[in-house]
């Protein structure tokens, strides 16, 4: 049993239609699915993604009218997007042109490296991609096919004890543990541990950061993780030895675009797996992804009342 990769990540907006301008038009991703969050529909849920809304490259966000997130340890502390090694200075420059702060350009665990915020202080990390990877184009991007966002990866998790969760990891999860670098904050060391063929789009960078307080989460804070399984029998297979390992979990979900399994490691942060399909065109063309409301089929019979307390995103 093994993980492939990053499925997607989910995060917290507050501003629901800022959000989408930024990621559209900032960072040119592709609003691939504009639906609600399944467990509270006053909530919209909002999928951007690669132009074919690619399993990897799913960055979601719950749109709660919460406070700013108090950052620290227990977190899901920063989100990788990978880039063209060619892409830095392309982004560094776009990035600079609307006012945000960025770290500069540095080469970290071996790789060039961009840090940066989007407005609500969510934060980033422009990474190099493996050599050879391309974007799948959204051709109605801002940004040129070839500085497209590639997808999601690595991302980062800080813990206050690394030996509970690399157990999580190593024994229950199957991941490899690959090397160490120190973190760029100066806040302790950071443990790379890597799932399927590797590489930034299946990477997990754990930080041990004993010193920083306990996080809450908020506006510009992320949610959950996913995990890359193939298809519904390996979900099967990992819901079971969840259960045999008697460590607990949601049990399976079904999200109608994917499966999912839910449970926390020892260090607190939310973990999903999900299955690769069926994918977001199961319900609408993929031609036309994300331009209307769209709802699973347990919720259409609610639309007018779902659509009435949702604010407009344009």
């Amino acid at each position: 049993m093994e993980l492939t990769g990053i499925h997607h990540l989910t995060a917290i907006t507050a501003n629901a239609r800022a959000n989408k301008d930024f990621y559209t038009d900032a960072l040119g991703l592709r609003l691939v699915k504009k639906t609600v969050n399944q467990d509270d529909t006053t909530a919209y849920h909002l999928f951007y993604a690669d132009g074919l809304a690619s399993p990897g490259t799913d960055l979601t966000f719950f749109d709660w009218p919460v406070a700013p997130e108090r950052r620290g340890t227990h977190s899901i502390s920063r989100t990788g997007l990978r880039v063209g090694a060619d892409s830095m200075d392309f982004w560094a420059g776009r990035l600079g042109d609307r006012g945000l702060s960025t770290g500069g350009i540095v080469t970290l665990d071996g790789r060039a490296s961009l840090d940066f915020q989007d407005l609500e202080g969510q934060r980033f990390r422009l990474t190099e991609d493996t050599p050879g990877v391309i974007a799948n184009a959204w051709e109605k991007s801002p940004i040129p096919a070839g500085h497209q966002i590639h997808g999601l990866g690595p991302i980062t998790i800080s813990v206050p004890d690394l030996a509970p969760t690399d157990m999580m990891l190593t024994r229950v999860l199957n991941m490899r543990k690959v090397r160490d670098y120190a973190s760029p904050d100066g806040h302790g060391s950071v443990h790379v541990y890597e799932m399927g063929a590797g590489g930034p789009a299946a990477e997990l960078h754990v930080a041990v950061q004993p010193d920083l307080p306990v996080a809450r989460q908020g506006a510009g804070a992320v949610h959950h993780v996913a995990f890359r399984v193939p298809d519904v029998p390996a979900i099967h297979q990992w819901a079971q030895r969840l259960d045999e390992l008697r460590i607990p979990s949601s049990g399976e979900v079904e999200r109608y675009y994917f499966r999912s399994l839910y449970f926390r490691e020892p260090g607190g942060n939310l973990f999903e797996l999900a299955t690769d399909g069926p994918g977001f065109a199961v319900d609408e063309p993929l031609e036309t992804l994300g331009e209307r409301l769209s709802l699973p089929p347990f919720l259409e019979r609610q639309r007018d009342q779902i659509e009435s307390r949702l604010k407009p995103l344009d």
